[in-house]
Formats: C-alpha cells, structure tokens, sequence
C-alpha cells in the first residue's frame, strides 16, 4: 500500500463556520486539501459541513452565496473552523461570543482562520494561548487582548487551538494537520497535487518543509528516471548520507530510500491515471529498467497493477 496509507479509522469531522463577507480563497484551501487526502487514501479520512450561527446562507467577499448546511448549535465534531474576514469587527457580538463558548463543548478543537481568532478572543476561549491573525490587524489585537500570547506567525497550533493568519497560510495549515494525523508523506502528495512536482523548491515549499527537507525532494524530483545513489544525493546536498537519512526520518517519518520510491511510484500513478503512454514507458520514466520490476512494486504500492488502474479509471 502506498506509504502514508494507514488503518481505517473514523474520519473526522472538520466544520466551518461562515459569515458574510468571508475569504473564498480561504475556504477552498481548507476543503481542497482534505478533499484531496481523501481522494488520494481511497477512503473518507475527512468530513466536512458548512454552518452559520442560525444555519442561513452567507455571500463571500467576493458575492458568491453559499448555503450552509446547518446551524452551529446543532453541529459538533472533532474541529471547528471559525472563518470570519471583512468586518470581524462588527461580528465580535455577545450573541457570537455565546455561541463559540456553547460550541466549544462539543468539539474537540477550535480553530481561527484569517480574523477568525479575533472571535475566539472576544470570547475568552484564547485567554492563555498563543494565537495569530491577520497580520494587517496585529497590532490591534495583541492591544486588545492582553490574555492571547500573539504571535507573529503564519500559523500557531497551541494544544486544541489553531490560528492562521489568511488565506495562504490555512493551505499551509491543513497540510500541517494532514501530516500529522495520516503521516508526512501523504502531506507531501496533496502538495504535489496543488503545485506540481517542480514547484517543490525553495520558492513554493520552504515554509512546508525545512529547506534541507525541500531541497532533498526537489533533487529527488528531478531526478526520477535516472534514480541517484543516497552516497551522490547527499554529496549534492552538502551532507554526510548519514545526516541525510536522520533529516529525512526525522521529518519525515521515513527513510530516505522510502521516501524516493514513493515519489516515483507517485508519479507513475499520476501518468497512469492521466496519460496514454505504455506502461514500458511509464516504468522507465519512473525509474525502473523493465516494466516487471516496475509492475511488482506497483502492486505492493497500490495493492493493484498498473493495467488494472488504468482500465478502471
């Protein structure tokens, strides 16, 4: 099975809780993610609903009406989302706050995205915690909250509270609490999905992975046809192999050799599913010398053939 593929286990129940004038982009770098996790273990590793304080629909930023799929007092699950954005000020009401102190009851963990953790403050359910926000309102809300340990960063996890500071920064997030529920590797292919292969540099995936981490996949991506010996990528990097596998099972959870064959079987699965090349073509570019060695470590990967994929897709 592929590497990050783990036991079947409850999915969580991941809410959003909406208001008007609320990030688009926002959402959908917090549902995309957990869509594509789902997608790629073959199994419901993540649920989500949308819900506003009295279950109305809302309209985004940018016009766009969504409709929620049910009030927050009647939802509960493993985290909420509290996504407010323009006017956050306006929506810090005894009425919001009451809710938020209901809901926290009955989740597990609560989370503030964009100006999301100015709610929470206002509710007193960050008294104690390190929290951030948008960074645009900083300065204001470590003014007003004195209780909130703030933190000037794109993302703060502080035991069952989570804040992120936009849009950007929650795709960040959820990759963040992908990987540490279902393993590194399976954060490292739902990356892959959004920003391509080649965008796994300095440029894209410093502030996913360490830069010694990204820089070790990037080379590692660059170089799958012709797969690199441990002893040349580490001299590459600058690296004893040794330092190499400890930064890499450190990181990652896996070893480097582990990590390389995942990324070539990967690939071989995206060209399965999306291209019309042999599978002799396929096992080459993915690194393999014949298709037979290539087809048996599909099978162990994927617990099917790589023709048997192809003709179901």
């Amino acid at each position: 099975m592929p590497i990050w593929k783990k036991q079947s286990a409850a999915a969580q129940q991941m809410d959003i809780l909406l208001f008007d004038a609320f990030s688009l982009q926002c959402l959908a770098n917090v549902v995309e993610p957990m869509r594509a996790a789902n997608k790629l273990a073959q199994q419901t590793l993540y649920k989500w609903r949308v819900l506003t304080l009295t279950g109305a629909s809302v309209c985004s930023s940018s016009d766009m009406e969504i409709h929620a799929q049910g009030p927050l007092s009647e939802a509960a699950g493993d985290t909420l989302f509290v996504m407010p954005s323009y006017g956050f000020a306006d929506l810090s009401t005894s009425g919001t706050h009451r809710a938020l102190r209901a809901a926290e009851r009955r989740y597990t963990c609560l989370a503030g995205l964009d100006t999301g953790a100015w709610l929470l403050a206002g509710a007193g359910l960050l008294d104690g915690y390190r929290a951030t926000l948008h960074f645009d309102e900083f300065e204001r809300f470590s003014e007003t909250f004195p209780k909130v340990s703030a933190q000037r960063h794109r993302k703060v996890l502080d035991r069952n509270r989570i804040t992120c500071s936009g849009a950007l920064a929650a795709f960040e997030l959820m990759l963040d609490l992908i990987g540490q529920t279902h393993g590194q590797a399976l954060r490292l292919d739902v990356s892959a999905l959004f920003m391509g292969a080649e965008q796994t540099g300095p440029e894209s995936a410093a502030r996913i992975y360490s830069t010694n981490t990204s820089r070790v996949i990037e080379l590692m991506q660059r170089n799958l046809e012709t797969p690199l010996p441990l002893s040349v990528l580490s001299q590459r990097l600058g690296l004893s192999q040794k330092e190499l596998e400890r930064r890499i099972k450190t990181e990652l959870g896996i070893p480097p050799r582990t990590l390389y064959r995942h990324l070539r079987l990967s690939q071989a699965h995206r060209l399965l599913m999306t291209q019309d090349l042999s599978i002799a073509e396929i096992a080459l570019r993915s690194g393999y010398e014949n298709a037979s060695a290539f087809t048996r470590a599909f099978r162990l990967a994927y617990h099917t053939t790589p023709r048997a994929l192809r003709k179901g897709r």
